[in-house]
């Protein structure tokens, strides 16, 4: 009996599910084992349930809050987010709150493995965005912020990267109210430290998630001159599937007619660009650069949001 092969999507399927755990045991590891034992408020839905964790003086356990807030906010919110992103999210919220409490009972009854504050938080805030990053690349989805953003972005013109900045920095600064011992200006010195160390760790998780998801999509738009240009043309079509536009231009010099082609692809493409002229034409001319957006078919769609309108433009 001949096992049929696995269709192409159904790999690729699982290939998103173990980059969504790999990136979900980074993140768990990242928080639990350097930042939660130095008592730091992160942003995130780790971070309220971190707050969660300390006013209850840690008899309430961070995967437990971070579970039922997301399992609540999706009941209460299901029709709005759509079948797609609720199933997506439940997936990681489930995944990321069980890993978290299989690990954070231990490290948080024993001495942090880096007693350097600075050098633990660094840490747990790099793997924490190396994490993020692999499984928002791979379409998953924790729950937290990510619901709140995306429930502000289907009902006003706020941006989901916006909302979740705004959210991430007022979780750190409500730590300040935590429970302390001491007076006023005891609570200042000690509270204001740690709330550096949860906006410098969001600083830092953030761009390293944006750079992991966005190295994939970077465009880059390719100016070739050559006098093959019919030849490079040709390959760069058919074998790069990529499409090629040509100018008409003359030489200032010579007063030559020449042809440029100009070419937009992924990062991934580029080599084989470049791969593809070198082979037709070793001397022609490649001007290579970064195209902050490209929109299109083979590119990402445009969306045209409406415009907010202000109460006195509707007069």
């Amino acid at each position: 009996m001949i096992t049929p092969p696995i269709p192409n999507y159904s790999k690729a399927k699982v290939r998103d599910y173990l980059m969504i755990v790999a990136g979900m045991a980074l993140y768990a590891v990242g928080f639990t084992v350097f930042i939660l034992p130095h008592d730091i408020v992160v942003g995130g839905m780790a971070g309220f349930s971190t707050l969660v964790y300390f006013a209850s003086g840690q008899t309430i356990p961070v995967a437990v809050t971070m579970y039922a807030v997301n399992i609540l906010m999706l009941v209460c919110w299901c029709r709005t987010l759509g079948r797609t992103f609720v199933v997506r999210t439940v997936f990681g919220a489930t995944l990321l709150s069980l890993l978290i409490g299989l690990i954070e009972g231990y490290f948080t009854s024993h001495p942090p493995i880096v007693t350097d504050t600075t050098m633990s938080v660094l840490m747990g805030a790099a793997i924490c965005g190396c994490g993020i990053g692999m499984y928002y690349a791979h379409k998953g989805s924790a729950g937290g912020t990510d619901i709140v953003a995306a429930i502000f972005e289907r009902k006003s013109n706020v941006s989901i990267g916006r909302t979740m900045m705004v959210i991430d920095v007022a979780i750190v600064t409500c730590s300040f109210f935590l429970p302390f011992d001491g007076d006023l200006d005891a609570r200042i010195q000690g509270r204001v430290e740690t709330i550096i160390y949860g906006w410098v760790s969001i600083a830092i998780y953030s761009l390293l998630a944006n750079y992991i998801v966005n190295a994939d999509k970077q465009t880059i738009q390719f100016l070739i001159l050559s006098s093959k240009w019919r030849e490079i043309a040709h390959s760069i079509t058919h074998e790069s599937g990529r499409g090629v536009t040509t100018f008409d231009g003359k030489g200032f010099w010579t007063g030559e007619d020449r042809t440029m082609l100009v070419v937009w692809c992924r990062q991934f493409d580029a080599d084989r660009i470049y791969e593809i002229v070198r082979k037709v034409d070793e001397g022609a001319y490649i001007i290579q650069s970064d195209a902050r957006s490209v929109y299109g078919n083979g590119f990402d769609p445009l969306r045209n949001k409406p415009r907010k309108v202000l109460p006195r433009e509707q007069e």
